[in-house]
């Protein structure tokens, strides 16, 4: 018997330890102990398991990467790394547009960045006190949590994603594969897919570095050849032990590995070294992907912008053209007034919806909506929330969409799909509801039927819109235009939620909120029937809801609605609401100060193992959430709770400050019902010499499940072949039956598991899909799965975003081939100099783009048709010698980038352009040069340390400057080893990394005693 629970523990053991690599020293152990100590007790033999799995965890406590986050100074993660580059990368884009354009640019570039600086600096013009930085940083976050999600998810025994097992040539392809589906995803718009896929390729070029002996040969720069397909990876490195407990290479003469994953690794003493090589070699790779997509579209993906996305989607059937007209206008005064950057356009009627319009220009946009008609209509249902759908999987995360109708949603099928994307985009949905209920003129033979269907679709609406944190409006046709005042409000920039509550049914109740002094157009917004209220300021100043225009603001009532415009005055706020119709109160105001968060599963140490929990957080358990703090001053998390929507009560956290304004945030217990997440600070104020108190509140709503649904082994789709995901559902309750519902954003599924019946638990269901062969690459797909329990009182989701890649042949950048004239000797302003030159791509995919960097000349292009039949680009430029130097950036159709360097300067010598050095081959690893294992990567490639200077020559009459296939050096001091180097005469000086600042790691203790729980709950489970 005995012997059979040692069986059943030691399967189980082995099943966790498959998904949790940092438990394999205690798998180990223990199942040595399961043959030392079978003869034991049970009793017996458990505690010697769980003594010795507790030391297993001391000894072996290492981790197999980067940290993804940490609070100790002494370790540079993930984290760091991704966002420091991204920064970095950024800064200099702007600094580059900055310089061509005129414009001074003052910020200086190093590791002290932070996202406020670079939005400011990226931002000419606008005022600092309303340009919020929120949209950056959550596009920086989103990019490096897909980072660590490679340690956590289905690819961590995957050695290619982490370059184990000499796996060079596989991560190199996984790199340069991924940098292409990046590439052709941005030129599709496809941002948020772009993000995840750089994420994970992010990882897996930081990897090379803690885990290769790159940084012993004593490399001086990144090794480029991992983002060029066209270079073959050669010279590679002898093998060398990782280290550490589960590397049994480290064991062979000489003993030990190279780990610089931490400073306690193998070789921590080299850890800030690989540390800082990884960050230059990721803005290496980010320099690549801006030469490829340009640097307007690069700023795109980064969410660099100071206005806000304008996304409407409105019904076009035959009694909407008062609603359409009023839409016009708003999108007109809108534009007009630069209050949008982004444009997101959806029509819909039934049977049909779409297309999509996502675009950022304005005159492009006016056109689609001017087309807009209202015509046709049917039976009265219409496809509202298929509509919707497509807006919130084509819009940017944290939209505000605004949903046009006076008819019922014929899809209520949708609503779980639609619920499922408002809390994984945290996009806020309000709805301008004009016939909803009071009836539409159309059709219809049962006038019972149609109010049933409209007072149904009403609740729902309502239902959506206050899940995202938005409204749902109700006014007449004729009154529609005073309404849709809250459009031009949510349309400006840094706009951010203080306070939200809703009550239903309603009762008498007192609403306070904070005002700080960073809030700017202070506004309440009351929707719902029959509500009275009154208005008292820090002051204790009041206006009630009949005084139109009192001492504290003015008051608009349309409809439902209730926009109140309140004066400013920093400290507490009370609203009195009296009504016993349900509500909803809503305060918003401008600001830079605001926060974005994500729930995480944590296993053992939250610092070495978590995944993202792309669903909603398990109700009644402990959970933990990762918090991002924006501001342009410095701020201070105080207090972070999880407020209940009801108002029965709020659950607060225990803080961690990681630094560079992160937390994570311990909850113990996570609430049963729907809630917020309310953030409380303090706040220094440019104006006054002491902090005060701010207060803010998600938009979104949450309710916790006790359903886990995940995803495994996500892939891309080629065009024209079937792929299946699986996904797995998981339930501690008695309910063995869930309903499944899959959707996408595109006609791509085939055929789904439609019902699972849980076995211990837990089932196992797949989705089939298939992308028509003639799908554009770099195409985003939504997939949306959703559990429910089947009594419908339990549900959650997973989301999967894919991308349509079709398989790329040419690896090979274009070429050019110049001449230059003119004589730039004597005072520079008065000469100036020419570039003649061919650019071709041979017999690859042909050249789609030539831009000039470096330079403020003049560039034109013609084509023609060259010998052979192969098209050539030929580029004229012209430039004073004021401006000496010329960087001519190449792109093919499918990325592939080409950097042809030219430089005239005084004496007039003439010398062909530098071609620089061939790929260097780097350093060859001499016998004692690391440890001869099974593990590390390549070294190949020794760069020069520094940029290459100026070439001190004149411009050459005939001669080809050979294109770098790589990424330029960045302006951290060290050069991509490419074809090429450009003359740098901006580069700011090299500054290191520094690691997040915070408190001092307590992960040993952690990890001994999560070890210990670990073990506990599964021998209590048996």
């Amino acid at each position: 018997m005995y012997a059979m629970q040692s069986f059943s523990y030691f399967h189980r053991t082995a099943q966790l330890i498959h998904n949790h690599h940092y438990l394999k020293s205690i798998f180990i152990i223990e199942i040595q102990l399961v043959f030392t100590f079978g003869r034991d007790t049970p009793k017996m033999a458990r505690s010697h398991w769980l003594s010795i799995a507790a030391l297993s965890a001391i000894l072996c406590g290492g981790v197999h990467t980067f940290m993804p986050i940490t609070t100790d100074q002494r370790q540079i993660s993930h984290v760091d790394i991704t966002e420091t580059a991204i920064l970095r990368k950024t800064a200099e884009v702007c600094r580059d547009r900055a310089q061509k354009e005129g414009r001074p640019f003052s910020l200086t570039i190093d590791s002290r960045l932070s996202a406020s600086a670079v939005q400011a600096a990226c931002s000419p013009g606008s005022d600092p006190s309303l340009l919020s930085s929120i949209k950056f940083k959550d596009a920086i976050m989103k990019v490096y949590m897909s980072n660590w999600g490679v340690d956590s998810g289905s690819h961590f025994n995957d050695p290619e994603y982490h370059f184990a097992n000499e796996t060079f040539r596989e991560g190199r392809n996984l790199i340069t594969q991924g940098r292409t589906i990046v590439k052709k995803s941005v030129t599709e718009e496809s941002f948020l897919s772009a993000r995840v896929t750089l994420g994970k390729i992010c990882h897996t070029l930081q990897d090379f570095y803690s885990h290769s002996n790159w940084i012993e040969l004593k490399n001086q720069a990144a090794f480029s050849t991992l983002i060029k397909p066209d270079v073959p990876v050669t010279n590679l490195a002898g093998k060398c032990s990782h280290g550490g407990c589960f590397d049994q290479t480290s064991k062979q003469k000489p003993i030990g590995g190279i780990s610089k994953d931490t400073t306690d690794s193998e070789h921590g003493n080299r850890h800030v070294d690989a540390a800082n090589m990884a960050m230059t070699a990721t803005m290496e790779l980010l320099e690549d992907i801006r030469g490829a997509v340009g640097d307007i579209n690069f700023l795109r993906l980064m969410c660099i912008t100071d206005s806000s996305v304008l996304a409407f989607v409105i019904d076009t059937t035959g009694s909407m053209s008062d609603e359409i007209n009023e839409a016009k206008r708003l999108v007109f005064t809108i534009i007009d007034s630069n209050q949008a950057s982004s444009f997101i356009l959806v029509p819909f009627n039934d049977p049909h919806f779409g297309p999509l319009t996502r675009t950022t220009d304005a005159a492009l946009f006016k056109q689609r909506i001017a087309a807009l008609g209202a015509n046709g209509g049917g039976d009265i249902p219409e496809m509202c929330l298929s509509g919707l759908q497509l807006a919130l999987t084509g819009a940017p995360p944290l939209s505000e969409i605004f949903v046009f109708t006076d008819a019922p949603a014929k899809d209520i099928y949708l609503k779980s799909t639609v619920l499922s994307l408002i809390e994984s985009t945290k996009s806020v949905v309000n709805f301008m509801l004009t016939g909803v209920l009071s009836g539409r003129h159309r059709r219809s033979s049962d006038s019972n039927n149609r109010v049933q269907q409209q007072q149904f679709s009403s609740h729902i609406f309502q239902e959506l819109a206050q899940a995202s944190g938005g409204l749902a409006i109700q006014a007449s046709k004729a009154n529609l235009p005073q309404a849709t005042s809250i459009i031009l409000d949510s349309t400006t920039s840094a706009l951010v939620t203080l306070f939200q509550a809703v009550r239903n049914p309603g009762k008498d109740e007192d609403f306070i909120f904070m005002v700080d002094p960073s809030i700017r157009n202070l506004t309440a917004y009351i929707t719902g029937n029959s509500v009275t209220y009154s208005l008292q300021n820090p002051l204790g100043v009041q206006q009630s809801s009949a005084e139109p225009n009192g001492p504290l603001g003015s008051i608009q009532a349309v409809g439902n609605l209730n926009r109140i415009q309140l004066n400013l005055q920093e400290g507490l706020w009370k609203i009195r609401i009296s009504s016993t119709q349900p509500y909803q109160l809503k305060v918003t105001g401008r600001s830079t100060v605001d926060f974005i968060f994500t729930f995480l599963n944590i296993f053992m140490d939250p610092l070495k193992g978590m995944e993202l929990n792309e669903g909603r957080p398990q109700v009644g358990t402990n959970t933990t959430l990762f918090l991002t703090v924006t501001s342009n001053t410095p701020v201070n998390v105080t207090e972070v709770s999880l407020v209940e929507a009801s108002g029965a009560g709020q659950t607060n956290g225990t803080l961690q400050d990681l630094g560079r304004g992160n937390y994570l945030i311990t909850v113990d217990k996570m609430p049963e019902g729907v809630f917020n997440v309310r953030v409380s600070g303090m706040s220094a104020s440019s104006s006054q010499s002491s902090s005060t108190v701010f207060q803010r509140q998600s938009n979104t709503q949450i309710k916790a499940s006790s359903l886990i649904v995940s995803v495994q082994g996500i892939s891309n789709l080629e065009p024209g072949v079937p792929i299946s995901i699986p996904f797995t559902v998981r339930s501690p309750g008695s309910n063995p039956l869930h309903l499944i519902r899959v959707h996408g954003d595109k006609s791509f599924v085939q055929k789904f598991t439609g019902m699972l019946s849980l076995v211990n638990g837990s089932a196992q269901g797949s989705v089939n899909l298939i992308a028509p062969g003639d799908t554009l690459s770099g195409t985003d797909v939504t997939v949306t799965i959703t559990a429910e329990s089947s009594d419908r009182s339990d549900s959650n989701y997973a989301v999967v975003r894919l991308s349509v890649v079709t398989k790329v042949t040419d690896i090979s950048p274009p070429v050019c081939q110049g001449n230059t004239t003119g004589n730039c000797s004597g005072t520079c302003s008065l000469s100036s100099w020419e570039l003649s030159a061919n650019i071709t791509d041979d017999n690859g995919t042909g050249v789609t783009s030539v831009s000039a960097r470096g330079g403020n000349g003049t560039l034109n292009s013609t084509i023609s048709v060259g010998e052979g039949g192969i098209n050539v680009t030929q580029v004229f430029y012209s430039a004073s010698c004021c401006a000496p130097d010329l960087e001519l950036v190449v792109v093919d159709a499918v990325g592939n980038v080409g950097r042809c360097i030219y430089s005239v300067r005084a004496p007039s010598t003439r010398a062909p352009p530098s071609t620089g050095a061939p790929p260097s081959t780097g350093t060859p690893p001499s016998t004692g040069a690391a440890a001869p294992s099974t593990r590390a990567p390549p070294s190949t490639g020794a760069a020069p340390s520094t940029r290459a200077p100026p070439s001190t020559g004149a411009a050459p009459s005939t001669g080809a400057a050979a294109p770098s296939t790589g990424a330029a050096a960045p302006s951290t001091g060290a050069a991509a080893p490419s074809t090429g180097a450009a003359p740098s005469t901006t580069a700011p000086p090299t500054v290191p990394v520094t690691p997040s600042k915070g408190a001092a790691s307590l992960a040993p203790r952690l990890l001994v005693w999560a070890s210990l729980l670990i073990i506990l709950k599964a021998f209590i489970a048996m």
